[in-house]
């Protein structure tokens, strides 16, 4: 069994809960009502062993950095897994449909399947699952909150028309 560490970084939603163990990243997870996420019992608090994490993640926040190069260890069913490697070839700045993300796996009438497993993804921002969006262009759901999806679209956006 490997053991988890974990940290709470600032970000512009409030403290993260950043979680990895031996593999990498396994989760990140929002505060609920500013709040930070509790750890899990078990897990052991360490700083030093997410500064790549906390800090790549901070630049982002800045809009310093497009793509993350972390090693990533969150826990899923094969088809999870599937769709979450899936969403890290959307690039920064761009969004895909439910649907074209479902036929980009070879199964284009998964969507409502694709859509559950974006929704489970344990290590948002970093697996960009808010890049996802309904068929008709709007927000659909998101973990931390549709705000939260709305303000992430925004920062890249907003980046991409600095360059």
């Amino acid at each position: 069994m490997s053991s988890t560490v974990y940290t709470h970084i600032e970000s512009p939603f409030g403290p993260l809960l950043l979680a990895a163990n031996e593999a990498g990243l396994r989760q990140i997870a929002f505060p609920a009502r500013n709040q930070p996420a509790p750890p899990e019992p078990g897990w052991q608090e360490d700083t030093q062993s997410l500064i790549a994490a906390s800090e790549q993640l901070r630049r982002y926040f800045a809009g310093e950095l497009e793509d993350f190069d972390l090693p990533l260890s969150p826990e899923g069913t094969p088809f999870q897994q599937q769709v979450w490697r899936e969403l890290l070839n959307i690039p920064y700045g761009k969004t895909i449909s439910y649907g074209e993300l479902a036929a980009r796996l070879g199964n284009p009438k998964a969507s409502r399947a694709v859509g559950l497993a974006n929704g489970s993804n344990p290590v948002p921002i970093v697996i960009p699952c808010h890049r996802v969006i309904g068929a008709n262009g709007k927000l659909t759901g998101y973990g931390g909150g549709l705000h939260i999806k709305e303000k992430l679209l925004a920062l890249e956006r907003k980046q991409l028309r600095l360059l």
